[in-house]
């Protein structure tokens, strides 16, 4: 077998856009609001839903690579390096599972459930960053951020160095 199940294809590339736009532009953005700025309700609606949807398809990602034969374990030519990509593969799971968590923490100690999608009327509280949960997704984040980068720098090294094309492992195709 070549390549992994076209759904686990199409959930790997579609979780990793949705994690990519929420890291770069959804956190950033509402960083920089002000808990004062109606938008800001707008924003963290949006956000709560997006962060959501990614842990709920991350689930459905985690039971689909249970369930469904995959390729052999690609070869770097160098175990060390096998190692690390194990590694990275699982951390970039944990790390996105704890990002969800984490968010899970923030909207829990915030009360956003009801501020944000009931329409309780009580404002936002004033800065998000005395709830240990926000410490935690911010730390996350940077983690996920570099993670993401030395996956993206793992396919540079197959796809240009060692020109293995295993990025076609996880495409569309046949998978034999």
């Amino acid at each position: 077998m070549k390549r992994y199940h076209p759904l686990l294809v199409g959930l790997h590339w579609l979780v990793a856009v949705m994690i990519l736009v929420a890291l770069l532009i959804g956190g950033p953005s509402l960083a920089e609001m002000k808990n004062s700025d109606p938008e800001k309700m707008f924003g963290l609606t949006g956000h709560m839903i997006w962060g959501l949807s990614i842990g709920a398809l991350m689930i459905v990602r985690l039971a689909m690579r249970a369930f469904s034969k995959r390729p052999l374990p690609a070869s770097a030519g160098n175990a060390l390096l096998n190692s690390g990509a194990k590694f990275a593969h699982l951390g970039l799971y944990v790390l996105v599972l704890a990002m969800v968590a984490s968010g899970l923490g923030i909207a829990i100690s915030a009360d956003l459930f009801a501020i944000v999608f009931s329409g309780s009327g009580a404002p936002l509280p004033a800065d998000f960053s005395i709830y240990a949960a926000r410490q935690a997704h911010a730390v996350i984040a940077t983690l996920l951020l570099i993670l993401i980068g030395l996956h993206i720098a793992g396919w540079v090294y197959h796809q240009f160095y060692l020109q293995d094309r295993l990025i076609s492992r996880m495409w569309f195709g046949k998978r034999t």
